[in-house]
């Protein structure tokens, strides 16, 4: 199967989870094609299978932003006609389905039907998507395709509660490969960080206001009044700068380490204790499943799809957003040496129920249906 994937190619959850599903894709003999403005983060090894086409984005004096969707709408139409593509994958709505759209139409008058499958990763649904100014395009972009999957039963019922979609959708939570995300031997590293053996605690995000980053700071703060411990924040953003401020108000900067924007997240994660996700919202919580593929027992929130990934009281604990205070308490409950065993290996056996060899064939079986029907219809 010949199959094109249009993500952003950023370190978000979007376009990490578009790129992970075309390089398994590949590994299995499908030929995978990606469309995006640049190379993908994470699509950093050779296979045969694997092909890379950049949009060309221009600027004219005319235009005071580009027209991202017309060239992507573009660059989707010449790599279907001229690779032959069988189906569009299409991963956050905005602007790629309407994009997608705007491309099938134009092949159409030329005689080619190229179904279109739209995954809805989370905030271009609860964030973007809501704002009336994008809402009827939204709508009509993911009613106009011809699958439609969400990565948690939290964010289909949000994109059914706040959008008028007819056609249904198909929850394929997100994955993880556990060739990659496994506890590494990092004995080394775990002893510069910390050399008296504290514990330590990560948080990954890209520090925007919904991760409530400042919590890890004040859950941090609380902790290490009663145990000796460390905190390493992976990621940058536009809170970062805030998120300094408060260290030096706490008096935490000696044992606080911004390592920013980070590839190989897995070999921090190796030497975590307690990963912390304390967001006001997360459609699914890939960084908490990486986190958990390493071994690492989680605090989050009950916001969102979290309570689909981690068990309260199993594989970490959930707490209300904003709840310090438990959050802390919870902390201190895991990382008891009584009890950190048992939360590890349960983190563990949690994240290998979304090993990618068992979540790629539901996107397979997907696309062998649509095609099937898609030939159904041009035979009648």
């Amino acid at each position: 199967m010949k199959i094109g994937i249009v993500c952003y190619p950023t370190f978000g959850g979007s376009g990490v989870v578009a790129t992970e599903l075309g390089k398994a894709l590949a590994k299995v003999g499908h030929q995978i094609h990606f469309i995006t403005y640049s190379q993908p983060t994470r699509l950093d090894f050779f296979n045969e299978n694997l092909f890379y086409h950049e949009v060309d984005i221009r600027t004219y004096p005319l235009f005071v932003y580009p027209p991202y969707e017309l060239a992507l709408a573009s660059k989707m139409v010449d790599v279907v006609k001229y690779e032959k593509l069988d189906l569009l994958h299409v991963h956050y709505a905005i602007p790629h389905a309407s994009a997608a759209y705007m491309a099938r139409q134009i092949l159409k008058t030329e005689n080619i039907n190229i179904p279109v499958v739209t995954t809805l990763h989370g905030t271009d649904i609860t964030l973007v998507g809501k704002d009336a100014s994008y809402a009827p395009v939204v709508t009509f972009s993911i009613n106009a395709s011809d699958g439609i999957t969400a990565v948690s039963e939290d964010l289909k019922k949000d994109t059914y509660e706040h959008f008028n979609i007819i056609k249904e959708i198909e929850v394929i939570p997100n994955f993880i490969d556990l060739e990659r995300f496994k506890k590494q031997k990092k004995e080394h590293f775990k002893k510069a960080i910390c050399p008296d053996d504290e514990k330590l605690l990560v948080h990954t995000s890209n520090f925007r206001k919904v991760k409530r980053v400042d919590d890890v700071i004040k859950i941090f703060y609380n902790l290490r009044k009663e145990i000796p411990a460390k905190l390493l924040l992976v990621g940058d953003g536009p809170e970062r700068n805030n998120i300094e401020a408060l260290c030096r108000e706490l008096g935490t900067c000696d044992d606080v380490r911004f390592l920013g924007k980070l590839e190989a997240v897995e070999e921090v994660l190796s030497v975590a204790d307690l990963f912390i996700m304390p967001s006001e919202k997360e459609s699914f919580g890939l960084a908490a499943l990486e986190a958990m593929a390493c071994e690492v027992p989680v605090i989050s929130t009950n916001a969102g799809g979290l309570p689909e990934l981690n068990i309260d009281g199993k594989t970490g604990f959930l707490c209300k957003v904003g709840d310090v205070e438990d959050m802390t308490q919870k902390a201190l409950y895991i990382l008891d040496k009584d009890n950190l065993p048992r939360f590890k290996e349960a983190a563990l056996s949690r994240a290998k129920e979304f090993e990618v060899s068992r979540i790629m064939p539901l996107y397979e079986t997907m696309y062998d249906r649509i095609l099937a029907t898609q030939e159904k219809f041009q035979a009648s």
